[in-house]
């Protein structure tokens, strides 16, 4: 086995935790702000907050990595966590907008499923991160990426249930339009919790 006399920049394991630790806040915020959902809550100032924080991270990252000669992993799968995990917090924070600029005026069960499914996979998602500078025993890291897998088919289920429940009776149809998208908005943030799996998933194969 070849050994790099030049040591590996391990900085970038500190900016994925701190995206990670963003996105768990920001979905927390979230799920709060559907549970007791007002338009002019605090909370959606701070998703806003937090969202800006997240862009400044994932700048050091892409910084840091246009700065490094010897990185832990690939570099394309350090680009590619980077993003994936700066759209959670994203996706996240542009849903709540869309929710006040749609001025809704309740938020049903089905959202605050679909927020708690969010959440539950961003906190999996930390833990995975966490678990990346331990490279040489990935079993723990693999049970998060299944778990992360699984709560994604649960956000699939959750969402097909979510909108056939909106066309039950006689739907308004602007109601029908503002829900559907704002559900599918949210189902994408957990998709990306997934897509962080997925790379995770990748990078155990290479260092295999």
């Amino acid at each position: 086995m070849a050994i790099s006399l030049i040591p590996k920049e391990e900085k970038f394991f500190d900016f994925f935790e701190a995206q990670a630790a963003h996105n768990v806040e920001a979905t927390r915020l979230f799920k709060e702000l559907c549970q007791k959902w007002s338009s002019d809550s605090p909370l959606i100032d701070k998703l806003r907050d937090i969202e800006h924080e997240a862009d400044i991270t994932t700048h050091e990252i892409i910084d840091k990595l246009n700065r490094t000669f010897i990185t832990p992993f690939d570099r394309e799968d350090i680009h590619a966590l980077a993003s994936e995990l700066d759209d959670i917090v994203d996706l996240a924070q542009s849903v709540s907008i869309r929710m006040k600029l749609f001025k809704i005026s309740e938020v049903p069960k089905d959202m605050v499923d679909l927020a708690d499914i969010l959440h539950q996979s961003a906190e999996n998602v930390q833990k995975a991160i966490k678990e990346l500078k331990h490279l040489s025993n990935p079993r723990r890291l693999l049970d998060y990426c299944i778990e992360i897998n699984r709560l994604e088919n649960a956000g699939d289920q959750a969402l097909a249930h979510a909108v056939g429940r909106l066309f039950e009776g006689k739907p308004d149809p602007l109601h029908v339009i503002k829900w559907k998208e704002i559900y599918e908005a949210i189902e994408a943030a957990i998709d990306k919790c997934e897509d962080v799996a997925n790379t995770i998933e990748s990078i155990l194969v290479k260092q295999s």
